[in-house]
């Protein structure tokens, strides 16, 4: 059979190399600067200011002309030393998991494939299905259960209240909105404690900040139950309808916990949405040191936290769990004719990601989670949990052991807020010398913990989910938080 004869056309463009052997050649040489910088992790400065001269690449007109794959290589070569430093084992400032080499070898993998998480019936999605069933099993959540990779726990916890709002009304609200109903104000509650991005998701879902109770803490910083009991029977009493509660496991400004399986007989008695947010701790299920204090957890309707904390996952990956899969559906499911599913061929394997978050074009995340439990286990990972809250443990004793620190709070997972105290200065002065002190220890490229506030003091403020670091790290970092502080002192 003789081939059909076409009119002539001009060679047509791509995007791909027009010599692979020289790009795989470059693609070499990007790698082993990759894994070279990975290699070396623990030398020289921890943080390093992103100099003037580099700067200037990134502050040009739009290219039209390119400059080509050598040039572009150059750049992304040069901001290789320039990250925030959570890949050192010295930072301590917030909770930012610090990556393995391993989960190098993932990305790579799902660059390649480039798939579309969305929906569809292809390997990627089975990758995905298995990381959901083993978050089911991870904490004990029914076969009824459903899940759904993210961003983070930010985006996790949008979509856990959207579920826990839109139940309120049957879904209804779908379609009518929230501009009138018959429930009155929606109202929820969480602690002092608890992240942020707890209160900006009432914001995003159109319920306004205020309508978050802030509920007051015990000494140990955690959600004082009895003061939320009072809070609820008030609210209902002035017509207001609560609808979630927020219990925390692993606040992030001391690490404390709440008292999950009392926030969940509670939720139970009140009928009202169980939210925990889990942000790094929930994971801790995995350690044999907090997983009793983290018990609630199975109890929860809905909980959001990161692989990319203390699984150490490379950035970004989070995760939504929810207890029913019925009621996470019946809150994003929207399929048009164009994403109309089938039994057969690609748009099989229903129902689909997008049926249950609010984005359709989604990356591979699934795969690096993947691979990081696949080669290291839980029984490993787990270790390394409790090796931090041991490293933790072990700051607090040093600093009730020095003259001039003093312990901030107790130290209840990984985090251990302490301060400088040098003789004869008031609370001011003090509050300015620690915040001081924390910068010198960052732009010396010593290490990177961060500040906060504990009973309206500043703090030093060490979070540990590095699996890089070392007791020996914390000495140091104790030493020089010493002489920084000796030296500071000496000049005012």
């Amino acid at each position: 059979m003789t081939s059909p004869k076409h009119p002539s056309f001009a060679p047509e463009k791509t995007l791909d190399p027009t010599d692979w052997v020289a790009f795989r050649e470059q693609a070499h040489r990007m790698l082993d600067a990759a894994v070279d910088r990975m290699e070396t992790y623990r030398e020289g400065s921890i943080w390093n200011p992103f100099p003037p001269a580099l700067q200037a690449n990134y502050q040009g007109p739009l290219p039209v002309e390119g400059i080509g794959a050598e040039a572009t290589q150059a750049h992304l070569t040069a901001l290789l030393p320039f990250g925030v430093g959570n890949t050192h084992p010295r930072f301590f400032g917030w909770v930012h998991g610090s990556g393995t080499p391993s989960n190098l070898m993932a990305d790579i993998t799902a660059a390649a494939i480039n798939a579309n998480l969305g929906g569809r019936d292809h390997g990627a999605m089975y990758v995905e299905k298995q990381v959901m069933n083993w978050c089911r099993e991870l904490f004990q959540f029914p076969e009824t259960s459903s899940g759904l990779i993210v961003s983070g726990t930010s985006i996790a916890t949008v979509i856990a209240l959207k579920a826990a709002r839109d139940r309120c009304f049957n879904f209804s609200n779908r379609k009518t909105g929230l501009q009138q109903n018959a429930l009155g104000p929606l109202v929820g509650y969480t602690s002092e404690q608890t992240h942020s991005c707890v209160a900006r998701a009432f914001d995003i879902l159109g319920l306004g900040s205020d309508a978050l109770r802030k509920i007051a803490v015990n000494e140990r910083f955690e959600m004082d139950t009895l003061a939320l009991q009072a809070t609820i029977a008030k609210d209902r009493a002035a017509g207001l309808t609560p609808f979630v509660i927020v219990g925390t496991a692993g606040a992030v400004n001391v690490g404390s916990i709440d008292d999950l399986e009392t926030l969940a007989d509670i939720s139970k008695a009140e009928n009202i949405w169980f939210h925990i947010d889990g942000a790094f701790g929930a994971l801790g299920v995995l350690s044999e040191r907090l997983s009793p204090r983290l018990s609630g957890i199975k109890r929860a309707d809905s909980l959001a936290f990161d692989f990319h904390k203390w699984l150490h996952v490379n950035y970004d990956a989070g995760f939504i769990l929810m207890r029913s899969e019925e009621d996470h559906r019946r809150t994003f499911s929207e399929r048009p004719e164009y994403l109309k599913g089938a039994e057969r061929g690609l748009a099989a394997g229903n129902p689909w990601p997008v049926e249950y978050g609010p984005e359709l074009s989604r990356g591979f995340r699934a795969l690096k989670v993947w691979a990081q439990l696949a080669e290291h286990g839980t029984a490993k990972l787990g270790a390394l949990i409790t090796q931090n809250c041991e490293q933790a443990a072990y700051l607090g004793e040093l600093v009730e052991a020095h003259a001039h620190l003093r312990l901030m709070a107790p130290v209840a997972m990984n985090i251990c807020c302490f301060r400088y105290q040098a003789e004869g200065q008031d609370d001011k002065t003090t509050d300015a010398l620690n915040g001081e002190i924390v910068i010198q220890l960052q732009i010396q490229g010593i290490a990177a913990p961060s500040t906060t506030l504990v009973n309206g003091r500043n703090a030093i403020r060490v979070n540990i989910t590095n699996h890089r670091t070392t007791r020996a790290d914390l000495a140091l970092l104790v030493q020089e938080i010493e002489r920084i502080g000796l030296e500071l002192t000496a000049l005012s």
